[in-house]
């Protein structure tokens, strides 16, 4: 976790959003996950998402259910994310985040995962579907190896839901822009910094901006927005990827270290 915390802290000093880039574990393919997150943090990206594939994603869009099902086919499970975390800790200290769903770490073992997680060297997990308020045993786990317990706030969260998330959320705060699954749009919600501002109104830990967020003008909008730490880009770098190296193709990975520098460099322009 103090991977995390050291990571926001700097980018604050600095005046500058966090780049969360998400990968779905296992495609194209295990090693090139590893390799999108080495070269992904040379080209600027602060932190890694890597979702752990699970047979019902309920809360991701075509995109990501389309490279969770690959990476499934593959026989990419738990256990080959964790390998995949082990792999990266040989070249690189960047903050790592487990995302996922509840049921493929509860089949695990939730104590078992929790320290197998912690081991190979993840910073956090963030468990997609499991609300706060039915967290606490999850949460006593992942404190005593130091995991960070991220969840989700949405435009339809209460305000006793952001200030409960508010309370006992570690690392940082995921903020949904937008109701509905993951996946590439054409313009943030007007309505995104009120709702960044609800959950500021509560916390001083960073929040986090994901869901719909695919371009350097997206980032940009968020680079300007009061109270806002970081972006999640997910969906476009995973089709960008399958694009590049899906089906064995042997692409070109300059045109994804190019996205990353783009994505980065919109996130330095903050006011």
């Amino acid at each position: 976790m103090e991977r995390l915390h050291r990571c926001f802290e700097r980018l604050r000093e600095q005046k500058t959003l966090a780049l969360v880039l998400y990968v779905t574990a296992g495609d194209p393919s295990p090693e090139q996950t590893v390799e999108a997150v080495l070269r992904g943090t040379e080209a600027g990206a602060d932190v890694f998402e890597l979702g752990i594939p699970f047979s019902d994603p309920i809360a991701d869009g075509p995109t990501i259910q389309a490279a969770i099902d690959r990476a499934l086919r593959r026989g990419v499970r738990v256990a080959t994310v964790l390998e995949m975390v082990h792999a990266i800790r040989q070249h690189s200290q960047v903050p790592l985040v487990l995302m996922t769903y509840f049921n493929p770490i509860w089949r695990y073992g939730l104590e078992r995962f929790a320290s197998d997680a912690a081991k190979a060297g993840a910073d956090g997990v963030l468990l997609t579907d499991v609300p706060p308020e039915e967290a606490g045993e999850w949460l006593s786990i992942a404190r005593r190896v130091n995991l960070a317990t991220i969840f989700l706030l949405a435009p339809t969260s209460t305000e006793q839901r952001i200030r409960l998330v508010a309370e006992i959320g570690t690392g940082f705060i995921y903020c949904v822009s937008r109701t509905g699954v993951t996946g590439e749009r054409e313009a943030l919600p007007p309505d995104l910094p009120d709702l960044v501002r609800r959950i500021r109104a509560h916390t001083d830990k960073p929040i986090v901006i994901g869901f719909g967020i695919s371009r350097p003008d997206h980032v940009a909008v968020v680079a300007s927005m009061d109270g806002a730490d970081g972006v999640v880009v997910g969906s476009a770098l995973v089709r960008l990827l399958h694009e590049e190296f899906g089906d064995g193709r042997n692409g070109n990975w300059q045109r994804v270290t190019e996205f990353v520098r783009a994505l980065k460099a919109a996130g330095m322009r903050r006011r």
